[in-house]
């Protein structure tokens, strides 16, 4: 019985179904982090334009025009 090779050529053929890999770097952006704070009274502070939502039980600080000052409460 011959012993088959998994390579990045190989895995299309034996899984079809599975997505194609992508690259990390898509999916992650450096300045994208969210800061996650015990007290989300002076990340709101830190703009003019931050607003404080509350989604999915969790209070969280956005700002659209400058999305660096996101944060969570957590």
């Amino acid at each position: 019985m011959q012993m088959l090779a998994l390579t990045e050529r190989s895995l299309p053929l034996i899984f079809p179904l599975l997505p194609p890999p992508r690259e990390a770097a898509l999916y992650y952006k450096e300045d994208d982090k969210m800061k996650v704070r015990s007290s989300l009274k002076s990340a709101k502070a830190r703009d003019k334009n931050c607003r404080v939502v509350r989604r999915r039980g969790r209070l969280y600080v956005i700002n659209k025009q400058n999305p660096r000052f996101k944060a969570r409460q957590g």
